[in-house]
């Protein structure tokens, strides 16, 4: 899992709505986002940049590297 935590979340819905392998779902009780199917996660960073108020951390050491070649 690289999501590590959802702080501050405002419950917009931008991130649920962003990421195409559903990790994310509203909670009905809260209102907020939580982090429902982790071992789904593709490391895209979509939620993370959706998110308006910045409320989504990701481990950078879960990251996957950017390579570029040519050849």
């Amino acid at each position: 899992m690289s999501i590590e935590s959802i702080n501050g979340c405002i419950g917009c819905e931008e991130c649920v709505k962003s990421c195409p392998t559903d990790v994310l779902r509203i909670d009905p009780k809260t209102g907020k986002a939580v982090i429902k199917y982790p071992a789904d996660c593709q490391i895209c960073h979509l939620c993370r940049m959706y998110c308006p108020v910045d409320a989504i951390t990701i481990s950078p050491e879960k990251s996957i590297p950017v390579i570029v070649s040519w050849g």
